[in-house]
């Protein structure tokens, strides 16, 4: 199995920021291959290098010579009269333009003052233009395009829709359509579940699975690591260390080889203070012997350049900080929390609600789940009050009271800083909001933060630290573990666990699902069926 990414001892700055500091790594052609690491732990700038749209700046990278690498950094522009079908083809341009000079071939072909030699020198080019053209695959060019749409979601009905005219979750989901298109042989996937459905996100997992490519996958998403990846390379204090296995047992083998380091390492410094402890004996017996004897020193100081030339075991840290979510209610609901009796819900012709029926208990924890569109959020807004059902009703138990999380992907713009909104939102003095801030890990300098400049997981733990403080006894929770870390999607789980109210969540996030749901709430043409247990219940 040839290597087709190696790096040896690479370095990189942004500023004086050191983010990588000693990266060596290989990876095997056709290898599996998932990036994580804390967010700022340099995932994205490792995928800038070996895309090629930064040189490290220290250190060696080498790509396998003549590699075609496939990398969604950023949604590209297209003019105004550009379709979703235009973007799609233009990955097999080069079998456009070999399609192209085949018609200008057949052109001249029908020419009849064409000279025999000249009639059979256009008849060659035609024919090694027409191998080329089906050893490429041209004539699957359609079928590969439907194939792989329609396992995104983009159905052959919204081909001639203008791309510029689609939200920021649709352009990337056709830019990514595009991509796996072009069938790279190094395939850099950076967050590729984030705008997909589970159905979706299914299919992803069976293309990269079943795909010759060389894969490497920067992903929160432990389900679909656990899927497809074969192997684990985890960024940490600038460092990659690597695990050949899929995520769940790297999560055990990482806890095996801290417990080992710790233990070597605590071994290892015993060994140094008896060595020190003896240099130390051996200086002062050279030091008191009568007459002064330069042996007891000369022996001290080989131990000494013995013990500076020790290979220190690193100190591992055992415990990194993350977010200490605490969630508590400040009263129980009633016993019946919610109630669906009978609801419908259409938008023009389509349905999104049918006689939906459903009852959620206190103390139980429900998960929503369906394709984009199919009504989920709809559904949020309807309980919430936000929005009237066409028929039936939903009501909330007694003494119930809400706390909201919000599918928000851009925090506002008002030029306040993380410290004056939260002060505002929590109605709290300064010295207890920054002990709260600490607790979602808004250290320091963090606080003066615009918030309109917050990454998305730097927002959803802020507005957390919200909900957190409001003390709810019904959560009503819209994609909670969108742009979280794993450190912090742990976390969130923990305080949900042990949460004593009541839970109703949209999520595409299958292992969040499995830890959290008592009950799936699965919603599909407009019809939503109520199964007992988890993610892996409702799949049975």
């Amino acid at each position: 199995m040839s290597i087709m990414i190696a790096c040896q001892q690479v370095q990189q700055y942004y500023g004086a920021e050191q983010v990588l500091s000693s990266v060596t790594l290989e990876i095997h052609s056709g290898r599996k291959i998932g990036l994580i690491g804390l967010n700022g732990a340099g995932k994205t700038t490792l995928f800038r290098m070996l895309s090629g749209l930064e040189r490290p700046y220290q250190g060696s990278l080498h790509i396998q010579k003549g590699a075609r690498i496939g990398y969604l950094a950023q949604v590209p522009e297209y003019t105004g009269d550009t379709t979703i079908l235009d973007v799609l083809r233009g990955s097999f341009r080069e079998l456009l333009d070999l399609q192209q000079h085949m018609e200008q071939l057949t052109v001249q072909m029908g020419d009849s003052s064409l000279s025999a030699p000249q009639l059979e020198r256009v008849l060659k080019q035609y024919g090694e233009a027409l191998d080329r053209f089906e050893q490429e695959g041209g004539y699957e060019m359609s079928a590969r395009i439907d194939a792989v749409s329609n396992g995104l979601g983009i159905s052959p009905e919204r081909h001639q829709e203008r791309f510029h005219a689609l939200s920021g979750g649709e352009k990337t989901k056709v830019c990514l359509a595009a991509l796996l298109l072009t069938r790279p042989e190094i395939l850099l996937l950076d967050e590729p579940t984030n705008h997909l459905d589970m159905d979706a996100v299914v299919w992803l997992e069976q293309f990269i699975t079943g795909s010759s490519a060389t894969v490497v996958i920067i992903s929160h998403d432990r389900y679909f690591l656990d899927k497809v990846v074969q192997e684990i390379i985890e960024l940490e204090d600038g460092e990659a260390t690597s695990y050949p296995m899929n995520y769940s047992a790297y999560r055990e083998e990482k806890q095996r080889r801290l417990v080992r380091q710790f233990e070597d390492y605590q071994d290892q410094q015993k060994e140094i203070k008896r060595i020190q402890e003896s240099i130390k004996r051996l200086i002062e017996w050279g030091n008191r012997s009568n007459p002064p004897s330069p042996a007891f020193h000369r022996r001290a100081a080989s131990m000494q350049k013995a013990l500076d030339r020790m290979q220190k075991v690193k100190r591992p840290v055992m415990d990194r900080a993350q977010m200490e979510l605490d969630l508590r209610q400040r009263e129980r609901s009633g016993e019946r929390v919610l109630v669906l009796d009978q609801v419908w819900k259409a938008y023009g012709d389509r349905i999104l609600l049918q006689e939906a029926s459903a009852l959620l208990r206190y103390g139980e924890n429900a998960a929503i789940i369906g394709g984009n569109g199919a009504g989920k959020t709809t559904l949020l807004r309807m309980i919430l009050g936000q929005e009237e059902p066409d028929a039936g009703s939903l009501t909330l138990g007694s003494r119930t009271d809400v706390g909201y999380l919000a599918q928000e992907a851009a925090p506002p713009d008002r030029g306040e800083t993380v410290l004056e909104w939260f002060k505002l939102e929590a109605r709290m003095e300064e010295g207890q909001a920054r002990g709260q801030l600490a607790k979602f890990l808004f250290y320091g300098p963090d606080v003066f933060k615009k918030v309109s400049g917050l990454s998305g997981g730097e927002w959803s733990r802020l507005r957390l630290a919200i909900l957190m403080h409001q003390r709810p006894n019904l959560l009503i929770l819209d994609e909670p573990t969108n742009h979280l870390d794993i450190s912090s999607r742990e976390a969130l789980e923990e305080a949900l666990e042990e949460f004593p109210g009541t839970i109703l969540t949209v999520s595409h996030d299958r292992y969040f699902i499995n830890r959290i749901a008592g009950q799936i709430w699965s919603l599909e043409d407009g019809e939503l069926k109520v199964t007992l247990g988890n993610y892996e219940d409702y799949k049975k």
